[in-house]
């Protein structure tokens, strides 16, 4: 152990170990240690089942945070985390971090990576630590890079504490600043402005946080997908995976047992939102056929978000502009704020739209601009290529080309490969019996299916079992005949020798079968176990519904 892990003592190896234990359990399990590969960094890093599946899901954004270490925390805690589909912290790996080197950090997201089977993400956010950009930059080139926004400001807030207390209003100013600009150029002449009232023009830290602007400021960064739908209180650095299961005063000893805590809780807040999103209709506030349409596609937070755009379009008028071909041109503007008017650009023929405020490019929610020129042009339901799945109530349904592409990206690698099939089986069988368990009728047709299904997975195996002994009878192949054998085809063989080894084959064959019929059994009893417990939980959620009620 390194001098980190020495301070922590016995704890790292009861992580192994629990590790250990998690994968033996669960072929789907991944965990690495750097340490492994004969160096002595000895950081550690691992992923379940669930993370690894959440993350084809909703993988396209993903924040890396690693502030654990830098606030002085016991543990070198770092956590890799994205956003459901309810807008809900949702866990994509751990890691304990004993070495922060840049190798380390280049190991820590390639290992990362591997575990997501190579899916690079569409954006993501760190800490502004110097080394962990230039891992990010070698790991993930084509992923956009943001700095967590939340951080500079405290940070600006802490070295700048003297000019907080002499003047109340600089970080109002500030904050303005950041996150009132619609334009780049809006930005800069606040930018400019902002130094000059409070005398900061020659701020080296100030100088050194506008140089990276672009990585962090929000106008920056709205052409590409961050999934930032919540309010910025909502969406403070503190809303985070782990808040308020690990702290500083955390132990290693602890912190697996927090880990599960935090774990278990987020499970069960993201079962409770699927009920609200598919059992309770949200209140409409217009007539509109495309609310009604996006109240029962999305979940309940991200419709009560596009509500909100959808009702602001009543006070944002569209005005035409320009027409050209198929394109016609539109200013959008709240009432009395026509200098702050942003452009739609409408395609009549293909029904798309674009806007310059770049809402639907940075959060996958459909911007009240582009609501009012649908609304002008009688476009009375959202056109399909502006509804993100992973917002809807069916993220994480197997159904369409989602599971096609996920099964064409299993790695080669046999027992990666293995690991993976079975995760995805597993996925699938779950949501099955969700679906099975959902009325009698749908129960006896699950249940009919899977017999089917079991005789087709027998019978392939068969049909496999005997294309293999036809090939090794005839390549002789040394897997089922020894070279001992005398082969078939031999001329000097005897009649009694052939009807022999016709018998030993027949016998293997038959045993073979015979193991096949054992994995049809067992599998039919696991998935029966499963319909069982789900029956048994759909009685206690009634029940529970029915004593809220009460």
């Amino acid at each position: 152990m390194n001098s980190g892990q020495r301070i922590l003592g016995g704890g790292v190896q009861h992580v192994l170990d629990y590790l250990r234990r998690l994968q033996a359990e669960s072929p789907a399990f991944f965990y690495a240690v750097q340490g492994d590969n004969g160096s002595s960094n000895g950081n550690i890093f691992w992923a379940d089942a669930t993370a690894r599946m959440n993350y084809h899901y909703f993988g396209d954004s993903i924040k890396l945070d690693t502030s654990c270490r830098a606030n002085g925390y016991r543990v070198p805690f770092a956590t890799f985390t994205g956003l459901n589909h309810h807008a809900q912290p949702v866990l994509f790996g751990c890691a304990l971090l004993f070495n922060e080197s840049e190798d380390s950090l280049v190991w820590l997201l390639q290992t990362w990576l591997q575990a997501m089977s190579g899916q690079t993400p569409v954006s993501i956010t760190t800490d502004t630590d110097h080394l962990i950009q230039m891992a990010v930059a070698h790991v993930l080139p084509e992923t956009r890079h943001r700095l967590c926004k939340w951080s500079i400001i405290r940070e600006t807030k802490e070295k700048l504490t003297h000019v907080c207390q002499t003047h109340p209003t600089f970080e109002t100013e500030f904050m303005k600043c950041v996150n009132g600009s619609e334009t780049i150029e809006e930005f800069e002449s606040q930018w400019k402005s902002f130094l000059e009232r409070y005398y900061l023009t020659d701020n080296e830290y100030l100088q050194s946080i506008y140089s990276a602007c672009r990585h962090w400021v929000p106008v920056f960064m709205r052409e590409t997908f961050f999934g930032d739908i919540l309010s910025d209180q909502d969406n403070d650095a503190k809303n985070t995976f782990f808040n308020g299961y690990v702290d500083a005063s955390t132990s290693i000893q602890l912190l697996i047992k927090q880990y599960e805590k935090a774990l278990t809780i987020w499970h069960e807040k993201e079962l409770k939102a699927d009920l609200d999103s598919t059992n309770t209709t949200p209140v409409l506030k217009t007539p509109s056929p495309m609310e009604k349409q996006a109240a029962n596609l999305y979940t309940r937070k991200v419709f009560i978000k596009f509500q909100e755009e959808l009702v602001e379009t009543l006070a944002n008028p569209a005005t035409k502009i320009d027409e050209s071909g198929t394109i016609t041109t539109y200013h959008v503007a709240k009432f009395g704020e026509e200098h702050k008017a942003h452009t739609v650009r409408f395609n009549t023929f293909e029904l798309t739209a674009n806007c310059s405020c770049l809402l639907f490019e940075f959060s996958g929610i459909i911007c009240r601009h582009v609501l009012s020129v649908f609304r002008a042009k009688n476009v009375l339901t959202l056109p399909s290529q502006y509804i993100l799945k992973r917002w809807t109530i069916n993220a994480k349904t197997g159904s369409g080309s989602t599971v096609e592409e996920y099964r064409l990206e299993l790695p080669s690698n046999s027992q990666e490969s293995l690991t993976m099939r079975q995760n995805s089986l597993r996925q699938e069988a779950i949501k099955f019996v969700e679906e099975g368990a959902k009325s009698i009728h749908h129960y006896n047709v699950a249940v009919n299916a899977l017999k089917e299904a079991a005789k087709k997975v027998a019978a392939a195996k068969k049909k496999n079992a005997d294309k293999t002994l036809v090939n090794n009878l005839v390549n002789g192949c040394n897997q089922v005949v020894d070279e001992g054998d005398i082969d078939l085809a031999d001329s000097g063989q005897s009649k009694e020798e052939k009807e022999q080894k016709i018998r030993e084959l027949t016998a293997k064959l038959e045993s073979i079968n015979q193991q096949s019929e054992v994995y049809r059994a067992n599998l039919l009893a696991v998935l029966k176990d499963m319909e069982e417990e789900k029956l048994k939980l759909s009685v206690k959620v009634q029940n529970a519904r029915l004593s809220l009620k009460e």
